[in-house]
C-alpha cells in the first residue's frame, strides 16, 4: 500500500481545483457540464486543430503573451484601460474571456453563436477617444482584427513551445482557419487562415503599434503587481517570464520588457515546461493519465 497516494491525491484535486476556479469563475462546473455534455452540433469536431491548442495548459503562457503583445495597439489599450475593467476586476475578465474561447470551441454551436452575439453588443457599446484624442470603437473590424491576431499568434506560439503535442504544419494551418471561423463571427472582416497570412497581417499592423503610458502600466500590473497570493506569486512570475521569453523584440522594447539571451533559451524555457506539466497534471482528471 502506498501510503503517499492519497497525499498526492488530495493535493492534485485540490490544486486543479484551485486553478480552475480561478480561471472559470463561480459557474464554471455549471458551465463546464453545459459546454460539454449538451448535445447537438458543434462548430468544432474533435479532430480540429483549435480544441487541441485551448485545451491545452500552454494557454496560461500564451495568454500572457496575448495581453502585453494586444496593449502595443494605442486604440486597443485606450479602450482596455476605459472599458475592461481589468484592474478592478481582472479575475472576472479572465473567467469571461476563458468561458468565451471554451464554448466557441467545444459547446453546442447555438451556444457559440449566443456567446459571440453577447460580445458584439458590449463591442458596440465600447467607443471613446484617446489621451491624444485619437477615436476608437471596439466594434471596429480592423482593431477586432488587430485583438484577434495578436491573440491567435500568442495562443499558436506558447502551444508549439509548451503544448503536450505540438501541432504539425498542417495543424498549425489549421488552427489559424479554426480561429478565422470565430473571428469572422466576431466582426473581422478577412482574418488570416493559414501562418504565411498571419504572419503578413501582424507585420502590417506594425506601423501603428506603440507603448503608451497605459500600455506600459497595464504591462506592469500584469507581469509585476498581479492581484495574487504570496504563495502563487512564483508559480505566476514563472508564466510571466516565459511570456514575455516569447514574444519578439519589437514587441519588447516599448514596453521596456527585459531580454537576457541564454536564460531565456534553458532556466526560462526548462522552468516553462515544468510548470505547465504541473498545471496539466493538476487540471487533468484523477482517472486520465495526464499527457506528459
Amino acid at each position: 500500500m502506498n501510503l503517499f497516494a492519497p497525499t498526492l491525491t488530495d493535493l492534485r484535486a485540490r490544486l486543479g481545483s484551485t486553478l480552475f476556479s480561478r480561471v472559470a469563475g463561480p459557474e464554471g462546473a455549471t458551465n463546464r457540464a453545459r459546454i460539454h455534455d449538451t448535445p447537438g452540433p458543434r462548430w468544432f469536431g474533435p479532430e480540429r486543430p483549435i480544441r487541441v491548442v485551448h485545451g491545452d495548459a500552454s494557454m496560461f503562457i500564451g495568454g500572457l503573451r496575448a495581453l502585453l503583445l494586444q496593449s502595443l495597439h494605442p486604440l486597443a489599450m485606450a479602450a482596455v484601460a476605459a472599458h475592461s475593467g481589468y484592474r478592478g476586476d481582472p479575475w472576472g475578465r479572465l473567467q469571461r474571456t476563458s468561458t468565451f474561447l471554451a464554448v466557441t470551441t467545444y459547446g453546442p454551436a447555438q451556444d457559440a453563436q449566443e456567446a459571440v452575439a453577447r460580445v458584439r453588443a458590449v463591442h458596440e457599446r465600447v467607443r471613446g477617444s484617446t489621451a491624444a484624442g485619437e477615436p476608437y470603437r471596439a466594434a471596429d473590424p480592423h482593431l477586432l482584427g488587430w485583438v484577434h491576431v495578436a491573440e491567435v499568434d500568442s495562443f499558436l506560439r506558447a502551444h508549439q513551445r509548451y503544448g503536450a503535442h505540438p501541432l504539425d504544419d498542417a495543424g498549425c494551418d489549421g488552427y489559424v482557419a479554426d480561429t478565422a471561423e470565430v473571428a469572422t463571427a466576431l466582426g473581422v472582416v478577412d482574418p488570416p487562415r493559414d501562418r504565411a497570412e498571419l504572419a503578413e497581417r501582424l507585420a502590417r499592423y506594425r506601423k501603428e503599434l506603440r507603448a503608451t503610458r497605459e500600455a506600459r502600466e497595464a504591462a506592469r500590473f500584469i507581469l509585476l503587481n498581479p492581484p495574487l497570493p504570496l504563495l502563487a506569486r512564483p508559480p505566476y512570475a514563472v508564466l510571466a517570464a516565459n511570456a514575455v521569453a516569447t514574444l519578439p523584440l519589437w514587441a519588447r522594447l516599448p514596453l521596456a520588457l527585459p531580454y537576457v539571451p541564454g536564460v531565456e533559451e534553458t532556466g526560462v524555457r526548462l522552468s516553462g515546461h515544468a510548470l505547465t506539466k504541473v498545471i496539466r497534471w493538476a487540471m487533468t482528471p484523477p482517472d486520465v493519465d495526464p499527457v506528459p
